[in-house]
């Protein structure tokens, strides 16, 4: 996003281009008292822009700079923090956790910052990433089960199965935006590692099925104890993304195994695949409490006495993310919303075209996903066949979601970008619809496979919420929202394949390739245009009060993407 002819994170209004580019006097902060005081500061060698970001493409194509990169040379990127007459309207609040480690005046090298980045990757990312596959390990393994004799041995059909779904999906539903609410005030290093452990309790508990009822039951269940985890960087929420894949290919490997335990105790070979999923989740999950800092800056424990992060280390981290975006000194990592907060952040009506997105996107490959399994049996492969059968389509599913990431990057384009998932999905639904009524196992097996090996968007759609929020409050309420919307996605997408249409589907493939259409011609193309009209709205207004902006800026109540200087992405 650009603010004033500025490059700017998204939703971090800049100073103009003039206060970028001369010597001003900078802000420092008397970290006991949290006053402000002046001091002078040359800030006209800062580099401009955004802090620089980990490409994806300069690692596979090995792309070098066309001017090296001095790592000697400083990093810290302008920000409104270097503008006295701006930076007393965006400092962080005196509750801020890391205020003690916040001085606008502090410098780093490149070598400092990438070094500070690996860490955070490896120290924090990667174990956010296990437990996010853990909770999928537990959510998909229904998938493996129905390979043997799960609907069989509970006297169920697929409409029940679909209930059960869609019970699941309605109670995750319901709880989305309370969870959110809860782990904003209790802190998402206590509430993270609670909600794998309860689902992993559940999960294991599935053992005991025995019948319709506590099938239901349980699916209720595990929506209330659901949860997803998000970062701000679209390759890193692709990372996320990419891991439920690798997950599902492992639950596969595991099923194989696992089903084989089939008449072992008098149990069905389902029964120990949900016990043993189940209790491997709950390792994870008591592993995560250790694991999970409240903040850079909170990351020293009884267990963990030297902390993670130098207190150098900490300044750098926290310096550099709010100069990135200031908003994030809004809040505290324990402080709660108020009813009013959450009310402003639903009534967003500038969000909804990307809630009805959430609603839309996903239902053309649902089904299939869901009936994966169970397509493969009906077609004719045995139970250790259809797990491995379910493997090439999550591979080729982490390349081409790699590869949307890359174009992504290199674009710097959310919705054209995100349209890639249902473009690829359309001409599968249209061969699949077309298939003859007895067709050949494995034409039909590589026809789903492609149509299930889709670029999945949905980590683009995440990032692209969370930018258009602006804001630390509204972007917990929004994130929540837009959630809600994906599983009200699967509810409508579990109505859609039904016992009377089986085992073909013709109905439901009919009605999927007609909302796959209306995606592509519409709605992507339709958000994209509204967020042109409203940015050029707030250019319009902005561009004849620019003599007045300071006096906005030390006036307004508007929080987030109700600024003025605000721009959409898109």
């Amino acid at each position: 996003m650009t603010v004033l002819g500025v490059p700017t994170a998204p939703g971090s209004p800049s100073a103009t281009e003039d206060a970028a580019n001369r010597s001003v006097s900078s802000l420092s902060i008397d970290k006991k008292a949290g006053s402000v005081e002046l001091r002078d500061v040359l800030v006209e060698d800062l580099p401009e822009g955004q802090d620089q970001q980990f490409k994806l493409t300069n690692v596979l194509f090995r792309r070098r700079q066309t001017k090296s990169l001095d790592l000697d040379a400083t990093a810290t990127k302008r920000s409104v923090f270097d503008d006295p007459h701006l930076a007393p309207h965006y400092w962080p609040k005196k509750d801020y956790e890391n205020i003690h480690r916040f001085d606008p005046n502090v410098r780093w090298t490149y070598r400092e910052e990438q070094a500070v980045v690996r860490k955070i990757d490896w120290k924090i990312m990667i174990w956010a990433a296990v437990g996010f596959s853990a909770l999928n390990l537990d959510r998909s393994n229904i998938n493996q089960a129905n390979s043997s004799s799960f609907l069989p041995d509970l006297g169920l059909t697929t409409d029940d199965f679909n209930l059960g779904n869609t019970i699941f999906r309605l109670t995750f539903l319901f709880a989305e935006l309370p969870s959110q609410l809860v782990s904003k005030r209790m802190g998402p290093d206590r509430w993270i590692p609670m909600q794998i452990c309860l689902w992993s309790l559940v999960t294991l508990s599935q053992f005991w099925l025995t019948g319709r009822t506590t099938f239901l039951l349980c699916r209720a269940l595990l929506g209330y104890a659901d949860f997803y985890t998000k970062t701000e960087l679209p390759v890193r929420l692709a990372l996320f993304w990419m891991s439920m894949n690798l997950c599902a290919i492992i639950a596969s490997f595991l099923a194989f195994g696992t089903l084989r335990l089939d008449g072992y105790g008098d149990k069905a070979g389902w029964r120990w695949l949900f016990l043993v999923e189940g209790l491997l989740t709950l390792v994870i999950g008591l592993v995560t409490f250790f694991r999970m800092p409240p903040s850079p800056t909170q990351t020293k424990a009884w267990f963990r006495p030297k902390g993670w992060f130098t207190d150098r280390e900490e300044t750098i981290i926290v310096n550099r993310v709010l100069r990135d975006d200031p908003s994030k000194g809004d809040m505290h990592n324990r402080e709660g919303l108020t009813l009013r907060r959450l009310w402003t952040a639903v009534c967003d009506y500038d969000l909804w075209p990307v809630y009805i997105l959430g609603l839309m996107f996903g239902i053309p490959n649902t089904p299939p996903s869901t009936y994966l399994t169970l397509l493969l049996r009906d077609i004719g492969f045995n139970t250790f066949q259809t797990n491995l059968l379910t493997i090439p389509s999550q591979a080729l599913g982490i390349v081409t979601m790699f590869i949307i990431t890359l174009i992504s990057e290199s674009v710097n384009e959310r919705s054209i970008v995100a349209m890639a998932e249902d473009l690829w999905t359309l001409p599968f639904l249209v061969a699949l619809y077309c298939l003859p009524e007895n067709p050949n196992s494995w034409i039909f097996f590589g026809i789903v496979t492609g149509l299930l090996s889709y670029p999945y968007t949905h980590p683009i759609q995440v990032g692209w919420c969370s930018r258009n929020s602006g804001a630390v409050a509204s972007r917990t309420v929004n994130a929540s929202l837009y959630n809600m919307f994906v599983q009200a996605s699967s509810i409508v997408s579990a109505q859609i394949y039904v016992q009377s249409d089986a085992p073909r589907y013709e109905r439901g493939n009919r009605i999927l390739i007609i909302i796959c259409s209306v995606n592509l011609l519409v709605l992507y193309p339709g958000t994209k245009a509204y967020y042109i009209w409203r940015n050029r709205q707030r250019a319009k207004i902005w561009d004849a009060m620019t003599p007045e902006a300071t006096h906005y800026l030390s006036t307004t109540k508007d929080k987030g993407n109700r600024r003025l200087d605000f721009r959409f992405a898109h």
